[in-house]
């Protein structure tokens, strides 16, 4: 399985549909909640140029958004 790091707010509806997709397809992921994390919202600034939430990072493939098609092929599901 592959390491997923998904980097969102607890009030983004797109963050709780990423999540929730993932965990329909058993797929393990560590989320940082980047509202209440400073280090991991700047984390996640370098790592994708955005602002905005979801980021995902799939073995250091960065999927900004609730890109479904993506993130399946990024998975192989």
């Amino acid at each position: 399985m592959k390491n997923v790091k998904v980097y969102s707010t607890p009030t983004c509806p797109y963050c709780i549909r990423v999540k929730k997709f993932l965990e329909e397809n058993n797929v393990p992921f560590e989320n940082f909640d980047v509202s209440a994390d400073q280090q991991k919202s700047e984390e996640m600034v370098k790592l994708s140029g955005q602002m905005g939430v979801p980021v995902l990072d799939i073995e250091g493939k960065i999927i900004v958004g609730f890109d479904k098609e993506a993130i399946k092929k990024e998975l192989g599901i």
